[in-house]
């Protein structure tokens, strides 16, 4: 498993890292033992960047990891979110309410300071207002969190959070589907010294090649209640494009996947041959699916041609179906 270094924290984290919304249940229910099995495989593979979130399952994902570290001597990077929760969303953004819920986390995860904590998609005007930002730069002063950064729906979001030079991450869609942020954010995030840590690099599962039309999805799963941004934006759903478009697109894809890799890992190789990108926070709901995205890590870059191919069709294809602004 290959690193890079996260922003200006220089800390080195696996770039292939384990999204752990899956922990929560919120995309159906989650075995104790299976919960744990994809935490022990993905200590195995190397995979050192942990992402999970207050607001995963009520702080079920929390938990669980600090189930598992309890007993093991992985000692991954872990990375949780504020910003969601029903006590704070929408207009619940005060200073105690913000340390409140991250000092939750940390009773969660059995630890004092938490290494990284990202804003979670907090609304544009908290952002701009800025005391937020000040807020995070306390409890890092107070030992509360090591590091913060910022997870965004939108490159204008972003532009917001590097306001702050104490910012060492970014969390942002960026997949096959999401192509945006290779020429309006990746240089500005570069010379501000800035990891980028991507989020559904699958679109939601999509980009894996094996949806079909007929596909069910469980009531608690947000590409069933989420279709047209009903409960958050549509943007975090499909990467903000019809479903029945993402699967005629994937169809058209399937014929471009090198010899020797899946579909998956196309699209994670795709993120991963962009410098800029330090981490790829892939989700797996079987240890066979970690194996798998950790894997990437050891493949040749894409051909230039093929990338070509894929800036194509994002622009012809892509960017006229989003539903919303990214």
């Amino acid at each position: 498993m290959k690193t890079r270094a996260l922003g200006k924290s220089g800390i080195q984290v696996s770039e292939i890292g384990l999204g752990c919304w899956q922990l929560g249940g919120d995309f159906g229910p989650v075995e104790d033992d299976r919960a744990e099995d994809i935490l022990r495989t993905a200590e195995e593979q190397g995979i050192s960047f942990w992402d999970t979130a207050d607001v995963y399952g009520s702080g079920q994902s929390e938990r669980r990891i600090a189930a598992f570290l309890q007993y093991s001597t992985a000692k991954p990077f872990v990375t949780t979110k504020v910003g969601r929760s029903p006590e704070i969303y929408p207009d619940g953004y005060t200073k105690e309410n913000v340390k409140k819920s991250i000092q939750g986390s940390a009773a969660r995860l059995n630890v004092d300071c938490i290494d990284l904590v990202q804003l979670h998609c907090v609304p544009p005007a908290i952002l701009k207002a800025g005391d937020i930002i000040d807020w995070m730069e306390e409890f890092q002063k107070d030992g509360l969190i090591r590091f913060f950064g910022a997870s965004v729906e939108t490159i204008e979001e972003a532009r917001i959070a590097l306001r702050s030079p104490n910012l060492v991450s970014l969390q942002i869609i960026f997949n096959i589907f999401r192509q945006n942020a290779i020429d309006d954010l990746f240089p500005l995030a570069v010379s501000n010294d800035v990891g980028i840590i991507v989020r559904l690099p699958l679109a939601s599962g999509v980009l894996s090649g094996k949806m079909t039309r007929n596909q069910q999805f469980a009531e608690t799963d947000h590409r069933h209640y989420n279709r047209h941004g009903e409960a958050f934006s549509v943007g975090e759903t499909f990467s903000g494009i019809p479903f029945e478009t993402a699967l005629n697109l994937v169809e058209e894809l399937k014929a471009l996947v090198p010899d020797g890799m899946t579909m998956a890992q196309m699209a994670l190789r795709f993120i991963l041959d962009h410098p800029a990108v330090t981490t790829i926070i892939a989700g797996a709901s079987r240890p066979e699916q970690v194996i798998e995205n950790a894997s990437v890590s050891s493949l040749q870059l894409l051909p230039e041609t093929l990338h070509r191919k894929l800036a194509d069709i994002y622009r012809r294809d892509v960017e006229p179906a989003l539903l919303v602004a990214v």
